[in-house]
């Protein structure tokens, strides 16, 4: 389970994110591990950047552990709120008007925007705001509220004995959430809900608000422009943003064979998606595909069979929109074996197979094995 928190190690504060970067997480995913975003972003934020990312299904965590919130294609709004902790912001909210009146105020209002105090300025908040009474603002329990005024963090610790969770996000600016929450009781609930155990566990992150999550984590990684206090928690740190630090860390829970500069992403794909599996044994691996309304395929993804039955072990996000024969050819490419015809084209053994895609009108499978592994008992 790799949770990784976005703004300053995903995506760079241009709101960049490199190319180089979304292909190491489709190779961290073609590799069978769960990628777990972990944000302070709002859920409108994390909705628009999970996208950029390519991810469209999974776990992610926003608004720095108030949400839990699944990632779902089927799902009308594309997502599924699992868990919404929430407080009452009356007390916090006013001892900061006593602290720095005048100050900006916003309440979260899940998967839409903000009601605000005060008009926020253009990039500060993910998306809409709409201007709100004082009185009404606090009038209900918030997920996450923000308290935006001049060097307010400094008055933070007058702020933490109220009932709430107060962190710091810059000098100008407080994120509260509920009592005791963090990113990191979020990953938790996450991480009992798939089943990892705790020692396969990492997190990378390069704030103040990653620091419970990074103590969390078996691996906790800062990025190389982290502040000191990160760093103290971390086991270890990587480069700075500016190039792209993650990235080497993303590769090191990729297969070595996956990471030859010759493959095309859809052969390291299926390389990396092979030679993680945990099977030896011929026939118990397929790259499993699905049509949908047109010609290209609508999905990929690698299963094997466990108990009688065939499970997904990895997705191969380059397989979408490409044809079969792509993917033979990719499975060439990476060196994987498959079942051919012996006479004329030698076209592969494609089986069909069992409905497993709501969305899929066809589907169909094929058997793969790495040539050192078919030698094995």
């Amino acid at each position: 389970m790799i949770s990784l928190d976005i703004d300053g190690t995903l995506v760079d504060r241009d709101d960049k994110v490199r190319g180089e970067t979304v292909r190491a997480l489709e190779l961290v995913r073609a590799s069978g591990h769960q990628i777990v975003l972990a944000t302070g972003r709002s859920l409108v934020g994390l909705a628009s950047i999970a996208r950029r990312l390519g991810l469209k299904e999974g776990w992610t965590v926003c608004s720095n552990g108030a949400l839990t919130v699944r990632l779902d294609p089927v799902a009308p709004s594309g997502h599924e709120v699992i868990e919404c902790r929430t407080f009452a912001p009356g007390p916090v909210v006013r001892q900061a008007w006593k602290l720095a009146p005048g100050l900006h105020v916003a309440v979260e209002e899940i998967g839409w925007g903000w009601r605000v105090s005060r008009q926020f300025a253009p990039g500060l908040l993910n998306g809409p705001q709409k201007l709100t009474r004082l009185d009404e603002l606090l009038a209900e329990p918030a997920s996450r509220v923000v308290l935006h005024a001049d060097r307010i963090t400094a008055r933070a610790e007058s702020l933490h004995h109220l009932g709430a969770t107060v962190t710091p996000a810059g000098p100008d600016w407080l994120d509260v959430t509920a009592p005791g929450t963090s990113k990191a009781t979020a990953l938790e609930l996450v991480r009992q809900r798939l089943g990892v155990p705790v020692e396969h566990t990492v997190a990378v992150g390069d704030g103040v608000n990653d620091i419970p999550m990074l103590a969390w984590a078996a691996r906790g990684v800062a990025m190389g422009h982290a502040p000191e206090a990160l760093r103290a928690v971390a086991t270890e740190v990587t480069g700075a943003i500016s190039i792209a630090g993650v990235i080497p860390v993303l590769c090191s829970l990729v297969p070595g064979q996956a990471l030859r500069p010759d493959l095309s992403p859809l052969a390291a794909q299926l390389c990396a998606a092979t030679h993680t599996a945990p099977t030896r044994s011929p026939g118990q691996l397929v790259v499993r595909v699905w049509h949908g309304a047109t010609p290209d395929l609508a999905g990929c993804a690698v299963y094997l069979r466990q108990v009688g039955r065939w499970v997904r072990h990895a997705p191969v996000p380059a397989g979408t929109s490409v044809t079969m024969r792509d993917v033979e050819r990719a499975a060439r490419e990476a060196g994987l074996v498959y079942p051919r015809g012996d006479e004329g084209r030698r076209r592969a053994h494609w089986r069909s197979a069992s409905p497993d895609h709501p969305e899929a009108s066809a589907e169909f499978e094929l058997p793969l094995s790495a040539p050192e592994r078919t030698a094995l008992p």
